[in-house]
């Protein structure tokens, strides 16, 4: 009994707390908070606050199995924390309205709080395993949401509707649930947005895809991959929005590129097959799908969103290093930016804006430096995952205001962290078989 427990305390490391972080992030509803606070916290920022507080005691020792040494995602996320940290500095020591200046100290909050999930699981997930274990999870929270928001699709049920938890309340996101977009509902599973659902479902096609073919090669039961995948590809396309089937057309091209052959032409017969399939059972969804990106040009939206490009650049021309503070740019005392960079530019100047992209950056190389070091297959096939999530993370900056999204905005920074975990997994498996081979050549040196 004792040795048993013993081993369920050794399998109790970072990537447990990043599980944890996931499920409230993932399954609790995102319009839940805490109610006994005065600012807006879902429980995930709270955990996520821990993390970042348990990261810095990490670092003053060696014993807790973090990692150490340098690392060019964390690195490209230190510099977006410094860049949010200044604009902060800057913002608040000029005058601002009580409204603009209490949003800029709780929008603080919560990206340094994101912020360090990303470093905490850099550092944190040590093993091929345990980053396996994490994706995984990924894999059947979004496959949870998907079925949320199909039944929300389907049936106009609001599941997520019925969940209560003590200590939180409910709060409004000025979105209702099931509005319609042609003659479907609009689902949200258990996030505040349909665009942020579709996101979080269109990042977990490419794992679901990932896992199924690992499953059939290595001949263990491949159905529930098969389950997870179909769940969260339907949910991409149910949400009716342009942004999840570019995510899913980013992936396609990315899973054809790194795929071997034979997969690739698996992979095009079954995505087809599917998309056929699903327009089929859901007789009317491919024309909206067509329609939303053939009449691009007319759309209200889309028009809504190049409008305020004018308006953009008289505020980026007041505080262009800098920006005029993290989150003052409110919604609804100016306009909706349908566009982060934009909104960084705005916001946080161009500094900011390029400590964004740097970030994204550093961690699609990442990303790419696993496969071009590692040669085991599973390790790169999942590198190729993140890529997609990274790139679509990206894809979402540029469609919409993806920062103001927190269940979105979390998978991405989870992504961008794993991509800074598994370089450090691949650096280390490489440098143990150098050694083993070093080790394994007969010295040339005579007695």
């Amino acid at each position: 009994m004792t040795e048993q427990f013993r081993q369920v305390r050794q399998r109790a490391d970072g990537a447990t707390l990043v599980c944890a972080y996931l499920l409230a992030l993932l399954i609790i509803p995102a319009r839940l908070v805490l109610s006994f606070v005065p600012m807006t916290l879902p429980p995930a920022l709270v955990i996520a606050l821990l993390l970042g507080v348990l990261w810095l005691a990490t670092q003053m020792v060696d014993t807790l199995g973090m990692g150490k040494g340098r690392n060019v995602v964390r690195t490209a996320v230190g510099l977006y924390l410094a860049a949010h940290l200044a604009t902060y500095g800057v913002a608040t020591r000029r005058w601002l309205p009580t409204d603009e200046l209490t949003t800029a100290d709780s929008s603080i909050v919560r990206i340094v709080a994101t912020i360090s999930v990303a470093v905490f699981i850099c550092d944190a997930v040590r093993t091929k395993e345990r980053l396996d274990k994490v994706l995984k999870l990924i894999l059947g929270c979004a496959a949870v949401i998907a079925f949320v928001g199909l039944v929300q699709f389907g049936l106009g049920i609001d599941l997520a509707g019925y969940v209560s938890i003590p200590g939180l309340r409910a709060q409004e996101n000025g979105y209702a649930v099931m509005e319609s977009r042609s003659i479907f509902r609009r689902p949200t599973g258990t996030t505040n947005h349909p665009i942020e659902y579709g996101l979080v479902c269109a990042m977990a096609v490419p794992l679901g895809a990932h896992y199924v073919f690992k499953a059939r090669d290595e001949g263990t039961p491949h159905l529930r991959w098969l389950a997870c995948l179909g769940l969260v590809g339907l949910g991409a396309m149910t949400a009716l929005s342009r942004t999840a089937i570019l995510v899913m057309a980013v992936a396609g091209v990315v899973m054809i590129a790194t795929l071997p052959r034979k997969r690739k032409i698996t992979a095009l017969v079954v995505g087809g097959g599917f998309f056929l399939g699903a327009s089929l059972v859901v007789p009317g969804l491919f024309g909206t799908l067509r329609g939303m990106f053939s009449n691009i040009e007319d759309d209200p939206s889309v028009k809504a969103r190049t409008a305020d490009y004018a308006a953009a650049s008289e505020q980026i021309d007041l505080n262009p290093m800098l920006g005029r503070g993290f989150g003052t740019f409110l919604p609804t005392k100016y306009t909706i930016l349908d566009n982060q960079f934009l909104l960084t530019l705005i916001e946080n100047g161009y500094l900011g804006l390029f400590a964004l992209i740097g970030m994204f950056l550093a961690a699609a190389f990442a990303a790419i430096r696993v496969r071009m070091i590692s040669d085991d297959q599973h390790l790169r096939g999942l590198a190729a995952c993140v890529l997609s999530a990274v790139l679509a993370g990206g894809i979402g900056a540029f469609t919409f205001d993806l920062l103001g999204f927190g269940v979105a905005t979390g998978l991405v920074f989870t992504m961008i962290g794993l991509a800074g975990a598994m370089l450090r997994i691949a650096k280390a498996e490489a440098a143990a078989k150098t050694g083993l081979a070093e080790q394994q050549v007969p010295s040339s040196r005579t007695d």
